[in-house]
């Protein structure tokens, strides 16, 4: 047992990170060609930059054709790139695995993923406060108001937190109107007030005095 443990730490380790893994599926990537690509990374933490593919073969137990099919197919999709560089020293070019597409990729992947959900809250947060307008003015929205709340967000750009504090100056007032509200919105706009954060430091001022 303990020349099998020795053996495993001289073998050493190769990372793989969970990020990759936990997002196989939205990478499109095979479940051979990833065992190939793991083999490439085992390499390359070996200082092994570009292993012949009988180094692959053997490592792997395929077929030498195999091991070209799925390559090939790593290159097809970018994940791998087969690139040249030369040793100044000994003027010499030698091939390497670039394996860094893969994780650019996998950062895409991240990003969009993100960007969505990002997209989703902002959704989210917009009906959200149609809902609250309607319950705070106890009824429906008519057409035109839609319309208007829809302008205020699209047009105006107004942040939907600005339009929820908006809506609680006219309830604090007892005025429920979306006319109100807006008249309050473009006050905000002349001061240059265009966030939560902002409204409060003002009414901040405003107490002081």
């Amino acid at each position: 047992m303990a020349d099998f443990s020795e053996a495993l730490l001289e073998h050493g380790n190769t990372s793989v990170p969970n990020l990759l893994l936990e997002h196989i599926g939205q990478l499109s990537i095979s479940g051979d060609e990833l065992l190939l690509y793991l083999t490439l990374l085992r390499f390359h933490d070996q200082k092994i930059d570009f292993p012949s593919t009988q180094q692959i073969a053997s490592a792997l137990g395929w077929p030498q054709n195999q091991i070209f099919q799925v390559l090939q197919q790593l290159i097809n999709k970018q994940f791998v790139l087969i690139e040249t560089k030369e040793d100044p020293t000994a003027h010499v070019q030698t091939d390497h695995y670039n394996l860094l597409p893969l994780f650019r990729r996998l950062k895409l992947v991240l990003e969009q993923a993100q960007q969505t959900d990002s997209q989703k809250q902002v959704q989210l947060k917009r009906q959200n406060l149609f809902k609250q307008i309607e319950v705070e003015f106890n009824r429906v929205l008519s057409p035109i108001e839609i319309q208007t709340i829809d302008a205020w967000l699209n047009q105006d750009h107004y942040d939907p937190d600005l339009i929820e504090l908006a809506l609680r100056e006219a309830v604090l007032n007892q005025v429920y109107s979306l006319k109100y509200m807006d008249r309050i919105l473009l006050t905000w706009e002349k001061k240059n007030i265009r966030t939560k954060e902002q409204v409060q430091r003002e009414k901040d001022m405003r107490n002081q005095y």
